[in-house]
């Protein structure tokens, strides 16, 4: 199965921390967990037409949950930090928030 751009990067992460760290040109994104780093920056060039410097990756396991007497668990992710770089100019999508 080949994935496209769109279907590497799942959504932003918009946290306190992330917005904070943007400063300093990093953004975060859910991404497919199944991608490497190469994908992502990739993806992340071409889709919002900028230069990544560097890209941090982290898996999280889902936290099991409980409703009543049901059981549950979180679906699985990936996190990915991307740093621009300095000539670079900002994605976008985040310039509003």
């Amino acid at each position: 199965m080949k994935l496209t751009n769109y279907d590497v990067i799942r959504r932003p992460v918009i946290t306190e921390k992330s917005m904070a760290s943007m400063s300093e040109k990093k953004y975060a994104f859910i991404v497919d967990k199944h991608t490497n780093k190469c994908q992502i920056k990739k993806a992340i060039e071409d889709v919002f037409g900028v230069e990544v410097a560097e890209v941090k990756t982290a898996n999280y396991l889902g936290k099991n949950k409980r409703v009543g007497v049901h059981y549950g668990k979180r679906s699985d992710y990936k996190k990915a930090i991307i740093r621009l770089t300095e000539g670079s100019k900002a994605i976008e999508f985040f310039e509003g928030m």
